[in-house]
């Protein structure tokens, strides 16, 4: 009984770790690829600094995970991307919580990109 109690608290665990962030949108690389011009928009690479340096997209600022969001601008949509779409998803909560509205997270990241 100890072990069907354990394995469900661990599923419940994992799915609720993998729910989307509420008010977060997500869009695949392929959206991407047709709003990576956008000038209203602003585009946030979450990686370290080497990762950055290896492979970038020229239109994302460098801002790793754990820096400073407060000093991006709040009227325009922020869209963050990290290398595989985890590390862009908690960026997204830590933008949600400081007040942003129009937050949006890569799926899959620079991997898929």
């Amino acid at each position: 009984m100890e072990i069907v109690i354990l394995i469900i608290g661990i599923v419940a665990f994992f799915a609720w770790r993998m729910k989307p962030t509420k008010g977060v949108n997500n869009i695949s690389t392929a959206q991407l690829k047709t709003m990576i011009n956008d000038k209203d928009k602003v585009f946030v690479d979450v990686r370290t600094p080497g990762e950055y340096k290896a492979r970038n997209a020229k239109q994302f600022k460098n801002i790793p995970l754990g820096s400073d969001f407060s000093k991006l601008p709040k009227d325009k949509e922020i869209v963050v991307i990290c290398q595989s779409g985890m590390r862009s998803k908690q960026a997204c909560k830590q933008l949600k919580k400081l007040g942003y509205t129009k937050v949006t997270n890569v799926r899959g990241g620079m991997s898929a990109y």
